[in-house]
């Protein structure tokens, strides 16, 4: 009879097929999700002249789908620790698909933004589930590079959102680009079927003919036996409680990674959102300004998979710190005049290291925090952020209105960069989760 581990067998299991599953639906899912989310700054520009929108009221609905992000990532990143990551992510995926399709309805601006506010609660509840399932089952040696390729499935969304945003919205308005949202809705039955529960919680509900089929597909040489028992790292923290996020010794840097979510995602939505906008008003034709917005994040996906990558043979910590430094720079040389191959390239460089950034803190966050804690970890991380991110269409919205130079905008974008690189250089370089039992030694989470 053998005592196994069963968070050893995951952390040390060869890539399979499983890998490849799991992989592939929280991707499909990530690009969903990152398509219903940069929508908005794709139809900004026709809404604001269809609804006569200033830019005060255009920022606040920008915003609306961002508050409800926030309630999202904090609520059913609490929730999932209880009802299992399955099922939340299923309820996320039913939310903000329902509610886009039925925004392509809306005809004024307080449907509008009643409607993105209750399909930001599906969008930011989505978010900390698949990063912690994708995060659960990928091998130790590979964990950061898996979950930077799932999470690159947000800026795959978004650009697929530019790209047919470039030929549908100026030839048949932008309510079709709504419309399309119910691809997710026709996938849930395969979502249903193939996506796996976490472990973790299967193990905490008792499943264990359910953990012994996942750890034969994960490891078909484990050769598992009805003798064999399967234990959990046994750990102090009983409760997904907010509290615990703040106890042994996590308190500073769980505050480094709210403040640096905050910036980043400041960011990254000032940008999804009125970077058309801005492009627009520095002279370049909509298609031109849209294009802008594509570039920025195919450059996103080079920054995510390319600092997932670098992470894995380096360290998370000085990864994000060197893209956050080149993401302000590159985003203060975008607000000036450039030759429009090297506006490109700057574009892309700001795409990668702010959207990029924020992918990596998701990784970094989900492996800084023990199993129990990592979807509350990670909700409330993002649902902090969140906060960053309504100030983000706000705080381009008041630029806008205040019709300052095109490259004090850019520059006022720049600045959270520097905070949030300041934020990162002070986590914890190691933290050594407390534990009981004889596992200790193989429970020690060393965060670089």
């Amino acid at each position: 009879m053998r005592h196994l581990d069963v968070s050893h067998v995951i952390d040390h299991a060869k890539f399979s097929p499983f890998h490849w599953k799991v992989l592939f639906w929280c991707t499909l899912i990530i690009i969903f999700d990152g398509y219903d989310l940069v929508i908005y700054g794709v139809v900004l520009p026709l809404l604001m002249a269809q609804w006569a929108l200033s830019p005060y009221v255009a920022g606040l609905l920008g915003s609306s789908a961002l508050f409800g992000m926030m309630f999202g990532a904090m609520g059913f990143g609490m929730l999932s620790d209880k009802l299992g990551r399955k099922k939340t992510i299923l309820i996320c995926v039913v939310l903000f698909s329902v509610t886009t399709v039925i925004n392509g309805l809306a005809t004024t601006p307080w449907q509008f933004g009643i409607l993105r506010f209750i399909a930001g609660l599906g969008i930011g509840g989505v978010m900390p589930n698949v990063v912690s399932l994708m995060s659960e089952y990928s091998p130790k040696k590979s964990r950061s590079t898996l979950v930077a390729l799932m999470f690159s499935g947000y800026a795959v969304g978004g650009m697929m959102s530019a790209g047919l945003g470039i030929w549908i919205v100026p030839n048949f308005g932008w309510e079709i680009m709504f419309y399309l949202a119910v691809v997710p809705l026709l996938l849930l039955p395969l979502i249903m079927k193939f996506l796996p529960e976490s472990v973790a919680f299967l193990m905490a509900q008792k499943r264990d003919r359910d953990v012994r089929t996942i750890l034969h597909k994960l490891d078909p040489d484990l050769n598992l036996t009805a003798e064999d028992q399967l234990t959990a790292p046994v750990t102090k923290e009983s409760k997904a409680s907010v509290l615990a996020l703040f106890r042994g010794g996590r308190a500073f840097s769980t505050t480094m990674f709210w403040t640096a979510f905050f910036c980043c995602l400041l960011m990254v939505y000032a940008l999804g959102s009125w970077l058309p906008k801005l492009m627009s008003m520095a002279g370049y034709a909509l298609s031109s300004s849209l294009m802008f917005l594509m570039v920025l994040n195919i450059g996103a996906i080079i920054g995510a998979v390319g600092g997932g990558w670098l992470a894995d043979r380096f360290s998370l910590r000085a990864v994000l710190v060197s893209f956050f430094i080149l993401g302000s720079v590159s985003l203060m040389m975008l607000g000036y005049e450039h030759p429009m191959g090297l506006l490109y390239t700057l574009m892309g460089i700001a795409g990668a290291t702010t959207i990029g950034s924020q992918i990596l803190l998701y990784a970094y966050v989900a492996q800084y925090y023990p199993t129990t804690i990592r979807s509350t970890g990670l909700g409330w991380a993002s649902g902090i952020g969140r906060n960053g991110a309504i100030v983000g269409p706000m705080l381009g919205g008041t630029l806008l209105a205040l019709a300052l130079p095109h490259h004090q905008n850019f520059l006022a974008l720049a600045i959270p960069g520097a905070i949030a690189t300041v934020a990162i250089a002070l986590v914890d370089r190691r933290f050594k989760l407390s534990v009981q039992g004889p596992n200790k030694s193989s429970l020690e989470a060393s965060h670089r």
